[in-house]
């Protein structure tokens, strides 16, 4: 081992992340609050002293960065590898070490008897106190080494974090959070959908029992990857607590020949001790500040009018130049031309992948209906499926073998549509000569909303070989090609709704379609889930149709627009068939959000903790002297009146105008306490502390407030 300090200590604005580096391989020593200088790491390791226990080891195997068999680790090894020269109890030790400033380090380390590296890159964001965490394995021998598992990082957790939240959901039921407390053994999800899928999102939060939006100590965890995952978290018999997430790797999927490397998706982690809102505020300041392009966060997010609910696949040059009028009319920005506008595309059965306007229904190409679009002052979208491809289309006809298949077993039918092997190289230059000739042609093109709409059940590429993880980074890069030569072009990420969105993919696109689902009430939990990780101007949010299409609910437009408000606004829909009074509700709510957007799309987020039967939370400036304040009521309550409503976020000793801002009519049983407060002036204490009497209002019924400090 090389002379190396014992101890590598991270510092943030409010976190340390201290490695120690004392053994042969790296691990995690602390991660918690700041320390101050008078804590040092060695009285840490000091005070963290174990013993020997009776019936085991006389040192226990280390909980190293990357735990393995050759360390004697029986829990979830960090990495599992196959070779012929005992790739499987790689070990190794720590001969290189390269750390510029407080921020950031790399750690490698060799096992020289099988001739694999690793290589630990950690980082602290000295903004926003996120952690990011990759990992590399190098083959340096001549035998091969296949990498059956590799999990991007092995984190202690301290023992007070007792519970655990995890995410899962279906289709259109995105993000639902579920939380069970810590047990003796292995709390796992693992996705095999070939995309981050809706089922199990990548994400973990650990925390204490009494953790709450506002107050407690939490820690959060999500890996950036849009393809298969795994997520850990395990007690030992021992004691000891830790959690793992990594790229969960189909048999044979990655082999290393003499010289060449694995990289791993990058671990994000924050710790908190003020509660989830304060761990939701540093990966939304994170997300704006290093994932997004630096023109997504300086222009206002236009509001979207989006043809797919309106017409489906029932295309008409006539009836969409009416639908972009009447779009502009309710004040949409930007107008979304959806599936059905390419070659063959009557419905979802056909034309997929021959990325051609259909001149049937369009004789003289897209143009007229963008220079409409843009008469009406909106900017023009379209909507491609790249990865996919119709049996029924010329491109499937012309190249059966371009799709991801399985040797002697049946494609599964889903959505009557096939995946594209990008694995292949011809593959992709086609995709990006299709897509590339479009935005060539049609130059005022400025977003593509890029869908996926299927899972992929047979990953097997043209050589046999599983491919989901080559697959996924030959999408990343098919997108930044398409993004270098269209630096003007949003892109937006869409799978079905929510089944992609992750910090991976968010770093190659601009806005995730949160769900499918457009109900107000299914939304409010989708996007309540959501922001754990991700900020409010990221998550498209749109006003659906009167009768919801998936959950045939009916909900006021009322309601309905305040819940859309609160993301990257949209409508979703045939406005021709909204009746005055709708038209008027949506009207004055869009132009209610473009005044308020700046607010809304780079305030904090405070969630607040609700009862069943309804959803509170607010987004606050960073001064604390402006905000938005969102009562929803679900199911009407269980008593006659309804409990207080307690603002969050404020300074104490401030005063601040409250007022009523949505909706413009409030339909009441009697007079409220909104008739004596609106327009007044209260103290942030009285507002946070004592609270404000709510009213009674029907239930499916949505109340935002503004508060104004007074200077």
């Amino acid at each position: 081992m090389g002379d190396f300090p014992e101890y590598i200590h991270l510092r943030g604005k409010r976190s340390s992340f201290i490695v120690d580096i004392s053994k042969r391989l790296p691990s995690v020593l602390y991660w918690g609050k700041l320390l101050k200088q008078q804590n040092s790491a060695l009285m840490l390791a000091q005070l963290a002293t174990r013993q020997e226990a009776k019936c085991a080891a006389v040192e226990e195997p280390p909980l190293s960065l990357m735990p393995t068999y050759g360390q004697g680790f029986t829990g979830n090894a960090g990495v599992e590898l196959i070779s012929d020269n005992q790739a499987w109890s790689i070990c190794g030790d720590i001969v290189h070490i390269e750390q510029e400033n407080q921020y950031s380090v790399l750690l490698k380390s060799l096992d020289n008897i099988r001739k694999i590296s690793v290589i630990h890159i950690i980082a602290l964001d000295p903004n926003t106190d996120v952690l990011q965490i990759s990992t590399e394995l190098v083959n340096h021998g001549a035998d091969s080494v296949t990498v059956n598992s590799c999990m991007v990082a092995t984190l202690p957790i301290p023992e007070t974090m007792t519970e655990l939240t995890g995410f899962e959901g279906r289709w259109a039921q995105e993000f639902n959070t579920h939380t069970i407390k810590r047990f003796s053994g292995g709390y796992v999800r693992e996705n095999r959908k070939g995309k981050t899928s809706h089922d199990s999102f990548p994400g973990l939060l650990v925390h204490s029992k009494s953790t709450a939006q506002t107050d407690g100590i939490c820690y959060g965890f999500h890996l950036g990857w849009s393809g298969n995952h795994k997520v850990l978290c395990e007690q030992l018999s021992d004691g000891r607590s830790y959690v793992q997430l990594g790229e969960l790797l189909l048999p044979g999927e990655v082999v290393l020949n003499e010289g060449e490397r694995y990289s791993s998706p990058t671990l994000y982690g924050c710790f908190a001790e003020q509660g989830f809102n304060q761990l939701s505020t540093s990966f939304h300041h994170y997300v704006r500040q290093q994932l997004l392009r630096n023109h997504i966060n300086d222009k206002p997010r236009p509001i979207h009018y989006n043809t797919w609910e309106g017409i489906y696949f029932d295309h008409d040059i006539d009836t969409l130049v009416e639908l972009a009028k009447q779009a502009a009319a309710l004040g949409a920005e930007r107008f979304v031309l959806d599936d059905g506008w390419f070659k063959g595309r009557r419905g979802d059965f056909a034309g997929l992948g021959d990325w051609e306007v259909d001149k049937e229904i369009y004789p003289k190409g897209l143009q007229p209906l963008i220079e409409q679009v843009l008469a009406q002052g909106m900017e023009f979208g379209i909507w491609f499926e790249p990865e996919m491809v119709n049996p029924d289309s010329d491109l499937y006809r012309a190249h059966p073998d371009w799709v991801l298949s399985s040797a002697g077993n049946e494609q599964l039918i889903y959505r009557n549509q096939l995946v594209l092997d990008l694995t292949n190289t011809e593959v992709t230059q086609y995709l990006y000569q299709a897509i590339d000739a479009i935005l060539q042609e049609y130059s005022d093109i400025s977003y593509i909303k890029w869908d996926m709409n299927r899972d992929i059940n047979h990953a097997g590429n043209l050589i046999g070989k599983p491919a989901v993880h080559r697959q996924t980074l030959a999408l990343y890069q098919l997108i930044e090609r398409l993004k270098l030569a269209h630096p003007n072009v949003d892109i937006e990420s869409c799978s079905s709704g929510g089944g992609r969105v992750d910090y991976g993919i968010l770093k190659h696109t601009d806005r995730v379609w949160t769900s499918d689902s457009n109900d107000a009430l299914d939304r409010l939990n989708i996007q309540r889930g959501c922001s754990y990780f991700f900020p409010s101007n990221i998550m498209g949010s749109h006003v659906g149709p009167r009768d919801c299409h998936i959950t045939g609910r009916r909900i006021s437009i009322e309601m309905r627009a305040a819940v859309a408000m609160f993301g990257h606004m949209g409508i979703e829909m045939d406005p021709r068939e909204l009746t005055e009074h709708e038209r008027v509700v949506l009207r004055e709510a869009i132009s209610l959000h473009k005044k308020y957007r700046q607010l809304i799309h780079q305030g904090e987020l405070v969630r607040m903790d609700s009862g069943d039967n309804e959803i509170r939370f607010a987004i606050v400036n960073d001064e604390q002297s402006h905000g938005l304040f969102s009562y929803n009521l679900l199911a009407e309550t269980l008593r006659y009146a309804p409990d207080k409503f307690y603002f969050a976020g404020l300074k104490e000793e401030a005063k601040y105008r409250l007022n009523l801002v949505w909706p413009t009519k409030v339909k009441e049983y009697s007079t409220s306490v909104l008739s004596v407060v609106d327009g007044q002036v209260f103290s942030g204490e009285a507002l946070m502390a004592f609270g404000m009497q709510l009213p009674i209002i029907d239930p499916q019924s949505s109340l935002i407030f503004e508060v104004s400090q007074i200077k």
